[in-house]
């Protein structure tokens, strides 16, 4: 079934409307989709400006999984209400799930622990942050971007998560591009769109 509509999740520090640009990116080649760029539930406690999902602050690779885990509820709450926006409560296989840095790890979090079903995640230099046992939605499709110069999130997370779900039994897929630092490139922007758009049947070809 066809995607409807795209939640963008932005990363920390950042707001809603910095994710606009890639809404309007993807709007252009998916005329047909609608887009949702919300802001994240929490004020960035680094700084006076943007939203987090979760604090970075003294975060370890040790008490990551408890914050992503401790802010799940807002999460929840937050993307139930964009679904029902457009009437799609009980289609969450025409939502897909964008996301940057920390917004990806908010994006895979949900479908790794098997709390939302969407019908794609393209997630952008990003981690899996979830702890084990994985409990993956089993019919999202992942794609994970990541830029091989990323000093902000190694490209090494990106990989560790492809490994994680594939193991978990999930359809996923992983393209690295070389030179590229902590950022998304229209190069990632076209894997997304093609990812959106394939049938629900077999790989995404990269």
């Amino acid at each position: 079934m066809a995607i409807s509509l795209v939640i963008l999740l932005h990363g920390v520090g950042s707001m809603g409307s910095n994710m606009a640009p890639l809404a309007s990116y993807l709007g252009r080649a998916l005329p047909g989709m609608a887009f949702e760029t919300p802001d994240a539930t929490e004020p960035n406690d680094l700084s006076d400006y943007g939203h987090q999902w979760f604090s970075v602050r003294g975060v370890t690779a040790e008490n990551r999984a408890a914050r992503v885990e401790a802010v799940r509820p807002a999460f929840d709450a937050l993307i139930r209400r964009l679904i029902a926006k457009h009437g799609l409560t009980d289609a969450p296989e025409k939502v897909a799930f964008l996301g940057f840095s920390q917004g990806t790890i908010m994006a895979l979090d949900a479908v790794a622990s098997g709390r939302w079903n969407p019908g794609a995640v393209a997630g952008f230099s990003g981690r899996l942050a979830t702890g084990d046992p994985l409990m993956p939605a089993p019919d999202t499709r992942v794609l994970l971007v990541h830029g091989d110069a990323d000093t902000a999130i190694p490209v090494s997370e990106s990989a560790s998560a492809f490994a994680r779900l594939q193991a978990a039994g999930m359809d996923v897929s992983l393209t690295v591009f070389p030179g590229l630092g902590h950022s998304v490139s229209e190069a990632g922007l076209d894997l997304a769109i093609r990812h959106l758009t394939r049938p629900l049947t077999g790989p995404l070809i990269a």
